[in-house]
């Protein structure tokens, strides 16, 4: 029987993505630090989407990836302490956290971000990526790969102990 190692991967939580080349970017950035991929539904795309296998290209297959119907069916996986949000209207820099396994980062649609309701109640635990005053964002493949893999560089890009091997 295969140990479940959720506890000790990152989780990366896209809240109703609109891209699917995002989508299949980060895919393969998830697949790459050994951290697991959620997907909160609605979607404007379907899995099989050609744009999404073509950037996530054959590392698909060995992504582990949960859909989750609604945003409270997703917050019910996980210790909400353990629940980092990332927006342009983010409390602290990402740099700020201290990151650990089993630590969810969560990022919002393309074009609208996480839903103010959400990041009003988790305030606290809202990151924000520096940037210039002429981005209105940075895209959102982007940003995962900054702030995951910060998050993978505070525990020294340990992959052992993200996935269990």
């Amino acid at each position: 029987m295969e140990r479940d190692n959720s506890e000790l991967r990152f989780h990366v939580c896209l809240f109703q993505p609109e891209i699917p080349a995002n989508t299949g970017n980060i895919g393969r950035l998830c697949v790459g630090v050994g951290a697991e991929l959620h997907i909160i539904k609605p979607m404007r795309f379907l899995l099989t989407d050609k744009y999404l296998k073509r950037a996530g290209l054959d590392y698909w297959k060995n992504l582990k990836v949960r859909i989750h119907d609604s945003y409270e069916d997703f917050i019910e996986c996980f210790n909400s302490e353990n629940v980092y949000y990332f927006s342009t209207k983010g409390k602290m820099n990402y740099t700020e956290v201290l990151y650990k396994p089993g630590d969810v980062l969560v990022f919002g649609p393309e074009t609208k971000g996480i839903p103010k309701h959400i990041l009003e109640r988790f305030y606290e635990q809202t990151c924000r990526i520096p940037m210039t005053e002429k981005l209105r964002s940075i895209n959102l493949s982007n940003s995962v790969a900054i702030a995951l893999y910060e998050a993978w560089r505070q525990v020294g890009f340990n992959s052992k102990a993200l996935i269990g091997g």
